[in-house]
């Protein structure tokens, strides 16, 4: 029996793990691990994990530093990680890609041969730690890969509009397929594959109906990686014309139609402040961070939204694979409480959730952090279980925050009481 087939709620964190080492004249490389100086903590960062109960941790590879010359392979820190999972029997669910590549991979995602790139990474991180890392995401959140990369011209390779979208799109998506094939070759039935994207939502339209054409194609596009890579998109995909106009070509869907793979866990990532946007009649914003929409709080009627539409949609048992609040430590544990208690009551209803993921374990620096010369404090995001807390020195030291608590409180109660809600009035913030 595997993890996700034994009827609980398992707990996990995450640790942030974003890597855009490519930069032009006015931007700095983002790599969230030297940000947060992971990279020298690891050890002491997995114990935290451990410390607050959590089963799994969603932890990925700098795959830039991994291979930071063409042919030349380093694997002395990953090393080092992954005995650490090992010694501390934490199961690690591999985020093989989290929006970076490295920099001698030129055009990065639209290179052509980016999907043999990232398969042989993947292909080889099998080989060496298959004793330890069996639960892999070929890529997190393909969705903000192709719009921040493709549509949104935010991130390199820079590309813009609705066609660079779709050319992102299915270049990640065709690497996604072989990753997963190229995994389950070296593993075997021992891999299982948790398949991770973001729940975005839209509102607005029937108020600002000039808009209604534009989130009729956003709402489309957030299944599309998913869609393409379990063979879903035949001659009725709503975005046939759309992909036919990037490039996709008739050869290529048969090919992804000819070799599905398929979520044994559908992950979805939901974040109440944000995961919602809003369109205004007469107002028109380009999307991302360059020229960002207002959000609308939905809460956990938002959250049971996406749970349930993905976990419809591919048929596969879901998981919440990133939450949390951007806020002070009461906010986050309110939300940390309805969340969960959300998952509880979908569970009661017949939906098959896994797993619950609080991201990120520790406090993390906001992405505009790219674009500005302001110290990294002036990025911080109090989003974590423990607080980042900079010292005389210059280092970081991570501080266990109330949230912490609240979060292991109840991993143990689903560990010991799997059916049941936690309902100590002390875990709850009034």
């Amino acid at each position: 029996m595997t993890w996700f087939d034994d009827g609980r709620l398992h707990f996990a964190v995450g640790i942030e793990d974003t890597f855009v080492p490519q930069a032009r004249p006015g931007e700095r490389a983002i790599d969230e691990y030297e940000l947060t100086e992971h990279y020298a903590q690891y050890a002491g960062d997995l114990q935290l994990a451990s410390d607050v109960g959590a089963e799994l941790v969603r932890w990925g590879v700098p795959w830039h530093r991994v291979a930071a010359e063409k042919g030349r392979w380093d694997w002395s820190w990953v090393d080092g990680v992954m005995a650490r999972y090992a010694e501390l029997g934490l199961r690690p669910v591999i985020d093989l890609l989290h929006y970076g590549t490295p920099l001698w991979l030129e055009g990065q995602f639209s290179n052509p041969d980016y999907p043999d790139h990232v398969t042989e990474y993947a292909q080889r991180f099998a080989e060496r730690y298959g004793d330890v890392a069996t639960d892999y995401t070929p890529v997190n959140e393909p969705v903000i890969h192709a719009l921040f990369s493709g549509e949104y011209a935010y991130w390199p390779p820079y590309l813009s509009g609705p066609t660079g979208m779709v050319s992102i799109a299915t270049a990640l998506a065709e690497g996604f397929v072989k990753t997963q094939h190229a995994i389950a070759s070296v593993l075997g039935d021992r891999a299982t594959f948790v398949h991770v994207d973001a729940g975005i939502r839209y509102s607005g339209a029937l108020d600002a109906p000039e808009h209604a054409d534009t989130v009729t194609r956003l709402r489309h596009q957030g299944f599309l990686v998913e869609d393409l890579v379990t063979g879903a998109v035949g001659p009725d995909h709503p975005l046939l014309g759309q992909l036919e106009r990037g490039g996709a070509d008739d050869s290529l869907l048969d090919w992804f139609r000819a070799h599905p793979v398929r979520p044994d866990v559908m992950g979805v990532n939901y974040y109440p402040l944000h995961s919602t946007e809003v369109f205004e009649a007469g107002i028109h914003h380009g999307g991302g961070f360059a020229d960002p929409r207002p959000y609308e709080d939905t809460g956990t009627e938002g959250l049971k939204d996406v749970l349930t539409t993905w976990a419809d949609r591919y048929g596969a048992p879901v998981m919440l694979t990133e939450t949390s609040v951007t806020g002070t430590v009461d906010e986050r544990r309110r939300w940390l409480d309805a969340s969960v208690g959300a998952l509880h009551e979908l569970k009661a209803d017949g939906v098959n959730v896994v797993g619950y993921t609080w991201w990120p374990l520790f406090d993390m620096y906001e992405w505009t952090w790219r674009h500005t010369e302001a110290p990294r404090a002036d990025h911080l995001l109090t989003m974590g279980l423990h607080d980042l807390v900079e010292t005389p020195s210059g280092s970081l030291a991570r501080r266990r925050n109330p949230v912490a608590d609240t979060f292991q409180r109840h991993a143990t109660q689903a560990r010991l009481a799997p059916d049941a809600m936690v309902e100590d009035s002390a875990d709850v913030v009034a």
